[in-house]
């Protein structure tokens, strides 16, 4: 049995109160049965998915072949042969998690599964896929995913107030935490003036991580291009990989602040769960950069962290455990008034709702590749 001293990520779960969740679902880790020993060597404690992991998966693999020429003998359109494929994944998926959701009394074990990102800045459609993803899969220990725009919001109360599991994900501004956050509560809420149990929801708010500094560290590449002067040229290195933690730091303290509320104890005493600030796109994009840092540096109590296989394995080789998200929170309000500076000139709520529409293209361009792929497919197999 390996033991937390062994593996830094089992001691991020002990002793500092965080669940490691793996970004990535295939029917090959399913089937091979290396998903099950992921979650006994590698203590992952959940799933997350999404339309670009799916494309991945599913396009130019055989494992799937058989279904797909299944569902196209029997009939079904492209949609319909996604969707089973997709669906029977997390259905395996979530049953191969079921005993941790079980030993955990519901905080981990869940397997996330995203509303067609096609549809994410439609309320009605969003919610109406979310009751049906959440019917169709059956499974307890399933999260919907659905994206925080200002169209998701309303369908994650909606969710919520329904008893459905939610992960509510493309999360990159505080702001955008916060209102999510209230979403929640808000959820919970209507469900209890419905006279609804709330003991036996769980939701989580992915916070996203690289694609942030990623932007910024372009930013601030091409504004050093053409600074010549020291003092400026120190003021925009300086915040160089360093916006993200800083702003995830933030939104923690706002995590503490909304769930320390009177309104909030109000529900937790009605059996009520916290929703946790899940850390998300959280691989290193940048080799000058620790391939852990979003990992390190973000270890805190009622938090998730999820990551890809690569960080994982990484983690578990390397990472140095430590409640590190209450430390420098100073410099990290500091950090982000320093983006205001004319010599910095950055405009933070922009570049957060750039990354907000390029997040929602980098999951829809990968959904239509594989719809597209699957139509392929299908006439490759009728055509036999």
């Amino acid at each position: 049995m390996t033991t937390a001293k062994e593996n830094p990520i089992l001691q991020i779960e002990k002793e500092y109160g965080q669940s490691i969740w793996m970004d990535n679902l295939s029917r090959d880790i399913i089937r091979s049965g290396e998903l099950k020993q992921l979650t006994e060597s590698r203590g992952i404690h959940g799933i997350t998915s999404n339309p670009s992991i799916f494309e991945k998966a599913i396009a130019g693999n055989q494992i799937y072949d058989a279904d797909i020429e299944a569902g196209s003998k029997a009939g079904k359109s492209v949609q319909a042969i996604y969707e089973s494929l997709v669906f029977e994944d997390i259905c395996e998926a979530c049953d191969i998690l079921r005993p941790i959701y079980d030993e955990t009394n519901g905080l981990d074990g869940y397997v996330s599964i995203e509303v067609p990102p096609t549809i994410a800045q439609d309320t009605e459609s969003t919610l109406s896929e979310a009751r049906r993803y959440y019917q169709e899969i059956g499974r307890e220990n399933v999260m919907i995913k659905i994206p925080g725009t200002p169209e998701g919001l309303p369908a994650v109360e909606a969710a919520i107030r329904d008893g459905i599991n939610v992960n509510i994900t493309l999360l990159f501004s505080v702001e955008s935490y916060v209102d999510t956050a209230w979403a929640y509560i808000r959820g919970l809420e209507k469900r209890v003036e419905d006279g609804n149990d709330i003991s036996k929801i769980a939701s989580v708010a992915s916070f996203f991580l690289s694609r942030i500094d990623v932007k910024i560290d372009k930013m601030v590449d091409e504004k050093l291009k053409g600074e010549d002067e020291e003092s400026k040229q120190a003021k925009l290195r300086e915040i160089k990989g360093k916006v993200a933690i800083a702003n995830a730091k933030i939104a923690y303290q706002e995590f503490k602040k909304i769930f320390s509320s009177e309104r909030w104890q109000k529900l937790e005493a009605k059996g009520a769960h916290l929703q946790r600030l899940l850390w998300a796109s959280t691989g290193a994009k940048n080799p000058d950069y620790s391939d852990v840092m979003y990992v390190d540096e973000l270890v805190g109590r009622n938090t998730v962290n999820t990551m890809p296989p690569d960080t994982i394995e990484a983690c578990a080789d390397h990472c140095s455990p430590g409640d590190r998200i209450e430390m420098d929170i100073d410099a990290a309000y500091q950090l982000m008034e320093t983006l205001k500076d004319p010599d910095v000139n950055i405009d933070l709520d922009q570049v957060m709702a750039e990354l907000l529409d390029e997040g929602i293209d980098k999951f829809v361009k990968p959904y239509e590749s594989l719809i597209s792929s699957l139509e392929n497919k299908v006439k490759q197999l009728t055509a036999v």
